[in-house]
């Protein structure tokens, strides 16, 4: 009778051991994707950012060759377009690549 006991008495204990890191697993887990949601919208809201600069700035331009007065004029305005695009290109990609290594590091 007193072994019976025993195992039921182990028997509870490792039901509620089991019970505890189930729970501890599930909260941590929830705060993995709690995180990781944050990070996503973070970066979601920072490409929007970025897409509706770089449209405007497309818009600017347009404007800018419809209002050329000769073809020097249109080819310097595309040419000062590709570079203004090709350095917030990369200019984004940089701050995406620190704003990436900053959530690894923490």
């Amino acid at each position: 009778m007193q072994d019976t006991k025993r195992m039921a008495d182990e028997a509870n204990r490792m039901g509620q051991q089991y019970q505890e890191r189930v729970q501890s697993g599930f909260e941590a887990a929830s705060r993995f994707f709690t995180e990781a949601n944050k990070g996503f919208q973070a970066l979601a809201a920072e490409m929007m950012n970025y897409s509706k600069a770089a449209l405007d700035d497309a818009i600017w331009t347009w404007e800018q060759l419809i209002g050329a007065r000769s073809l020097e004029q249109a080819i310097q305005i595309q040419s000062d377009y590709a570079k203004r695009v090709y350095e917030n290109h990369m200019a984004e990609l940089s701050k995406l690549g620190r704003s990436s290594l900053a959530d690894d590091l923490r």
